[in-house]
């Protein structure tokens, strides 16, 4: 397929609807679904995305991600887009969409929402799957969509190297992009099954041209005839026409994740006598404790817990409030609810500061795993009064993990967490931004 990328008007077509297997192409879907993500807020850049076992132990090509190993998202895309690499690309839908399977059914809805009638999406990297297939023309439109929908990130298809945050990598397309006039990306492929596929565009003056090769017989020949195809497209496209920028498609067209919502039942209780209420335990008491402990910190911090443990115990005893959660681990919205219970033991005590999430703040940072949980907990503190702007709104957390008690800020909208991350990076604490039901 070649097409005058300006105008959509196909210059030149062969077999453009036989249904093959698309390889690393697919790569392209994957990269414009984790594009109308960020658009969307649903994700950010720097978000740290935690590799799978899965994502680990896909087949080369590949960064070689460990499990467990954490990453920003912006490498992850690095990888996937130069170096057109497996692991990235599975760690990606995961990220999006919780596993690679969910992702694909978004890939397809995408693929049907942009008018790619004939391609169906079974993974997020493109190695071979029964019914993961494209063709010629449906990967040309996604060629073109993906340099006007988002040219903010279609440079990254034009590097010949880049940092992907475990390593430098080098572009699969490198040859292409040094050896042809105007070249300027976008994606190669290739498996057994499928050959060497490549959608390539280039620019010259005022006209960009797209072409497409599925099943060349090695990388050298498909590039030659790629290049034909793209001399062929400047000399049949006129020199000058009117831009037509294809439409974004309907974002009703594509699934999306909705966050959860936890509702919290309220336990009910009769009682013989209706006592005379005792004063609110989320007002002055709490302050005064959490002023105490502020006050104490450079002291003695296990004097602090020992006191708070005390005043809690007194402060429960004479409200008798009790509040029954609807338990469900690994979610913002929950953890915040669980931090603002009132403290029954010693050892099960929370430090909290707000406990109202409303206006969509299921966001959170971590500051990292220490080994003891008053290490942890003075270090919220500290970081408390140190970004009072940003972490105002901010519940302290400390979650007891396999390898020490991680500190945690929850309950932040996703631009306080961004920014208070940002600014804590900046005077070199460590800090990761979490989604919701990260």
């Amino acid at each position: 397929m070649v097409l005058d990328a300006r105008t959509g008007e196909v210059l030149h077509s062969r077999n453009a609807d036989t249904r093959l297997h698309p390889a690393s192409l697919t790569k392209m879907m994957t990269l414009y679904v984790v594009f109308d993500a960020i658009r969307r807020g649903e994700i950010t850049l720097e978000t740290k995305i935690k590799i799978s076992r899965k994502a680990a132990a896909e087949q080369p090509s590949k960064l070689g991600l460990k499990a467990g190993q954490r990453i920003a998202l912006r490498y992850l895309i690095r990888g996937a887009s130069v170096k057109s690499a497996n692991d990235a690309a599975t760690a990606l839908g995961e990220a999006i969409s919780g596993s690679e399977a969910a992702f694909a059914r978004r890939m397809t809805a995408m693929a049907k929402a942009l008018g790619m009638t004939n391609t169906t999406f079974k993974n997020a990297h493109g190695l071979t799957e029964s019914g993961h297939l494209s063709t010629a023309r449906d990967m040309t439109t996604l060629g073109r969509h993906m340099i006007y929908d988002y040219p903010q990130y279609y440079n990254l298809f034009s590097r010949q190297t880049t940092h992907a945050g475990v390593k430098q990598v080098s572009n699969t397309n490198r040859r292409l992009l040094q050896n042809y006039k105007g070249a300027d990306g976008i994606k190669t492929g290739y498996t057994r099954a499928a050959g060497f596929n490549l959608v390539a565009s280039a620019e010259r003056g005022n006209e960009r041209i797209i072409a497409t090769v599925f099943g060349g017989t090695s990388s050298a020949a498909r590039n030659a005839r790629v290049a034909e195809l793209l001399d062929m497209g400047f000399k049949r496209a006129p020199s000058r026409a009117k831009l037509s920028k294809p439409k974004r498609p309907v974002l009703g067209d594509i699934p999306a994740v909705e966050p959860k919502v936890i509702k919290v039942q309220p336990t009910i209780t009769a009682r013989k006598e209706s006592p005379r209420p005792a004063q609110r335990p989320d007002r002055a008491p709490t302050e005064e404790l959490l002023l105490a402990i502020v006050e104490s910190v450079d002291n003695n911090v296990s004097n602090s817990r020992d006191e708070v443990a005390t005043r809690a115990a007194q402060n429960q005893a004479l409200t008798g409030a009790t509040v029954t959660p609807v338990r469900r681990p690994n979610n913002i919205v929950q953890a915040a609810i669980d931090t603002a219970e009132p403290i029954r033991k010693p050892a099960q005590r929370r430090i909290i500061t707000r406990a109202s999430t409303s206006g969509g703040r299921h966001w959170s940072i971590s500051l990292g795993k220490y080994t003891t949980r008053n290490t942890a907990e003075r270090l919220l503190l500290k970081t408390a009064l140190q970004e009072i702007g940003t972490l105002d709104e901010a519940l302290r957390k400390v979650v007891n993990r396999p390898r020490g008690w991680e500190a945690n800020f929850v309950g932040l909208s996703q631009s306080s967490a961004t920014l208070a991350c940002q600014r804590l990076s900046a005077r070199g604490h460590e800090c990761e931004v979490r989604g919701p039901g990260a």
